[in-house]
């Protein structure tokens, strides 16, 4: 910024500088000869405050673009999160569900008194229409059914006789501690008969050599 010399007083050879800043005038009188570098330098110097001021924005408005920049990202992620929620082709599925879901509902409400009266009366001893080409599919489903009900009897007798697995272990221990008994009592018995049979072979010899002699 140029400088605007005043008239000083021409006896002692001094000159007045204006310097402007902004609004103000800084006024600055020196000697003839004087005015140096390092003097000017001074006058364009800014206050501490005023930087420090201007700093302090700067740090305000970083902090602001830093917040909006945080939400734009959080924004961007719920919408990522949501994209396959409220994407058209997903609403439009969900929409026809619910469209068969209330139509079914409809003919149900319709169909209600008639429904009520099948639920109450019995299904025994009725034939359901089955198309010929699935009753070999059926034949085999009800062996597969058979199969299902027995085995589903086995499990279920098994797991009524869970609570009385001690009782019937120690039953089962008695059984065969009274069987090794018979087994004990058998193999004597076994071995009698074979000593009986020996003897009567024996007292038939004898007997025979008596008659012939």
């Amino acid at each position: 910024m140029p400088l605007e010399p005043l008239p000083g007083n021409s006896s002692d050879r001094s000159a007045v500088v204006v310097r402007k800043r902004g609004s103000k005038k800084m006024i600055f009188q020196v000697s003839a000869g004087e005015l140096s570098s390092e003097m000017l330098n001074i006058s364009k110097k800014s206050a501490s405050c005023f930087v420090n001021f201007s700093r302090l924005q700067q740090m305000t408005n970083i902090q602001a673009e830093i917040y909006q920049k945080n939400l734009e990202i959080e924004l961007l992620r719920l919408e990522k999160d949501a994209a396959d929620v409220i994407h058209p082709s997903f609403l439009a599925q969900k929409c026809n569900a619910l469209q068969n879901m209330n139509n079914h509902l409809e003919a149900v409400l319709k169909e209600k008194r008639s429904l009520r009266q099948r639920l109450l009366k019995p299904m025994c001893q009725e034939n359901l229409p089955i198309e010929a080409v699935y009753h070999r599919y059926m034949v085999h489903l009800l062996e597969l059914a058979v199969t299902f009900i027995e085995r589903l009897e086995n499990h279920l007798e098994t797991i009524r006789n869970i609570p009385h697995l001690d009782e019937n272990l120690k039953k089962m221990s008695k059984a065969l501690a009274k069987m090794d008994i018979l087994v004990t009592e058998t193999e004597e018995l076994a071995e009698n008969i074979l000593k009986w049979q020996e003897q009567q072979k024996e007292v038939s010899s004898l007997t025979e050599q008596s008659t012939c002699s």
